[in-house]
């Protein structure tokens, strides 16, 4: 072989090389940014199915606590999406406001706080669960999205905490409702309401997961009844 030859051979091998090195940087980067669920899920029952979801304590271990002790206490309960934008987000609303049901002292009390900025490199796809706040970036309290599409315009801004794990077809049937425009919002022209709440552990023995979960239904169906028990009976 010619040195010309080889020379041209040892440049391509190089070229090769290098590409390789790129191409396992960019997926080593990409796999960084896909965190581990934690073990626990929730679900919330709404008037056109089930969502579950699961969250990031790795990611934003100060939000995901705020957020399961309102889910604990029942504050999602009768509370709606407010906003449903095709291929962008579902957003459910603060549940001071949002709900039909009267809070009690103690779910007012947690929901009354809101925590601070937990920014990451975690990208916003499809899925994706992400903080609402206000222009101060510590103002997130109860409001968040569910995105139902890509929107990298929000990475870096807004702090993801979870992910859905299931329900994904009724996140579709969310965007095929009618909408009407409210300012900067796409709001749906009727309530989607979360009727009620649960959650459950993976790693939880079946019996007992059973268990648990039968209670918290008949614990989320009571705020139900309650509800319309004052609204029908007052």
């Amino acid at each position: 072989m010619s040195p010309e030859k080889w020379r041209g051979k040892r440049v391509s091998i190089f070229i090769v090389i290098a590409c390789i090195g790129l191409l396992c940087s960019a997926v080593s980067g990409a796999l960084a940014t896909v965190p581990e669920l934690g073990s626990t899920r929730v679900v919330f029952q709404t008037n056109y199915g089930d969502i579950e979801f699961g969250f990031y304590p790795s990611v934003a271990p100060k939000t995901v606590e705020h957020i399961f002790k309102l889910v604990r206490l029942g504050c999602y309960n009768t509370n709606h999406f407010f906003r449903v934008d095709k291929g962008f987000v579902a957003q459910v609303a603060d549940v001071i406001g949002g709900r039909s049901a009267p809070m009690n002292a103690v779910q007012k009390l947690e929901a009354d706080k809101t925590v601070v900025a937990e920014f990451s490199d975690v990208k916003h796809v499809r899925g994706i669960l992400s903080m609402g706040r206000f222009s101060d970036p510590d103002s997130a309290s109860s409001s968040f999205s569910m995105l139902l599409g890509d929107a990298p315009h929000l990475d870096g801004l807004y702090t993801i905490f979870g992910k859905v794990t299931k329900g994904d077809e009724t996140l579709r049937k969310l965007e095929q409702l009618p909408t009407r425009q409210e300012g900067i919002f796409v709001m749906p022209t009727e309530r989607i309401t979360i009727l009620s709440s649960y959650y459950y552990d993976l790693k939880a023995e079946t019996c007992e997961e059973d268990r648990l979960m039968l209670r918290r239904r008949l614990s989320a169906s009571a705020v139900e009844i309650e509800r319309q028990r004052m609204k029908c009976f007052p």
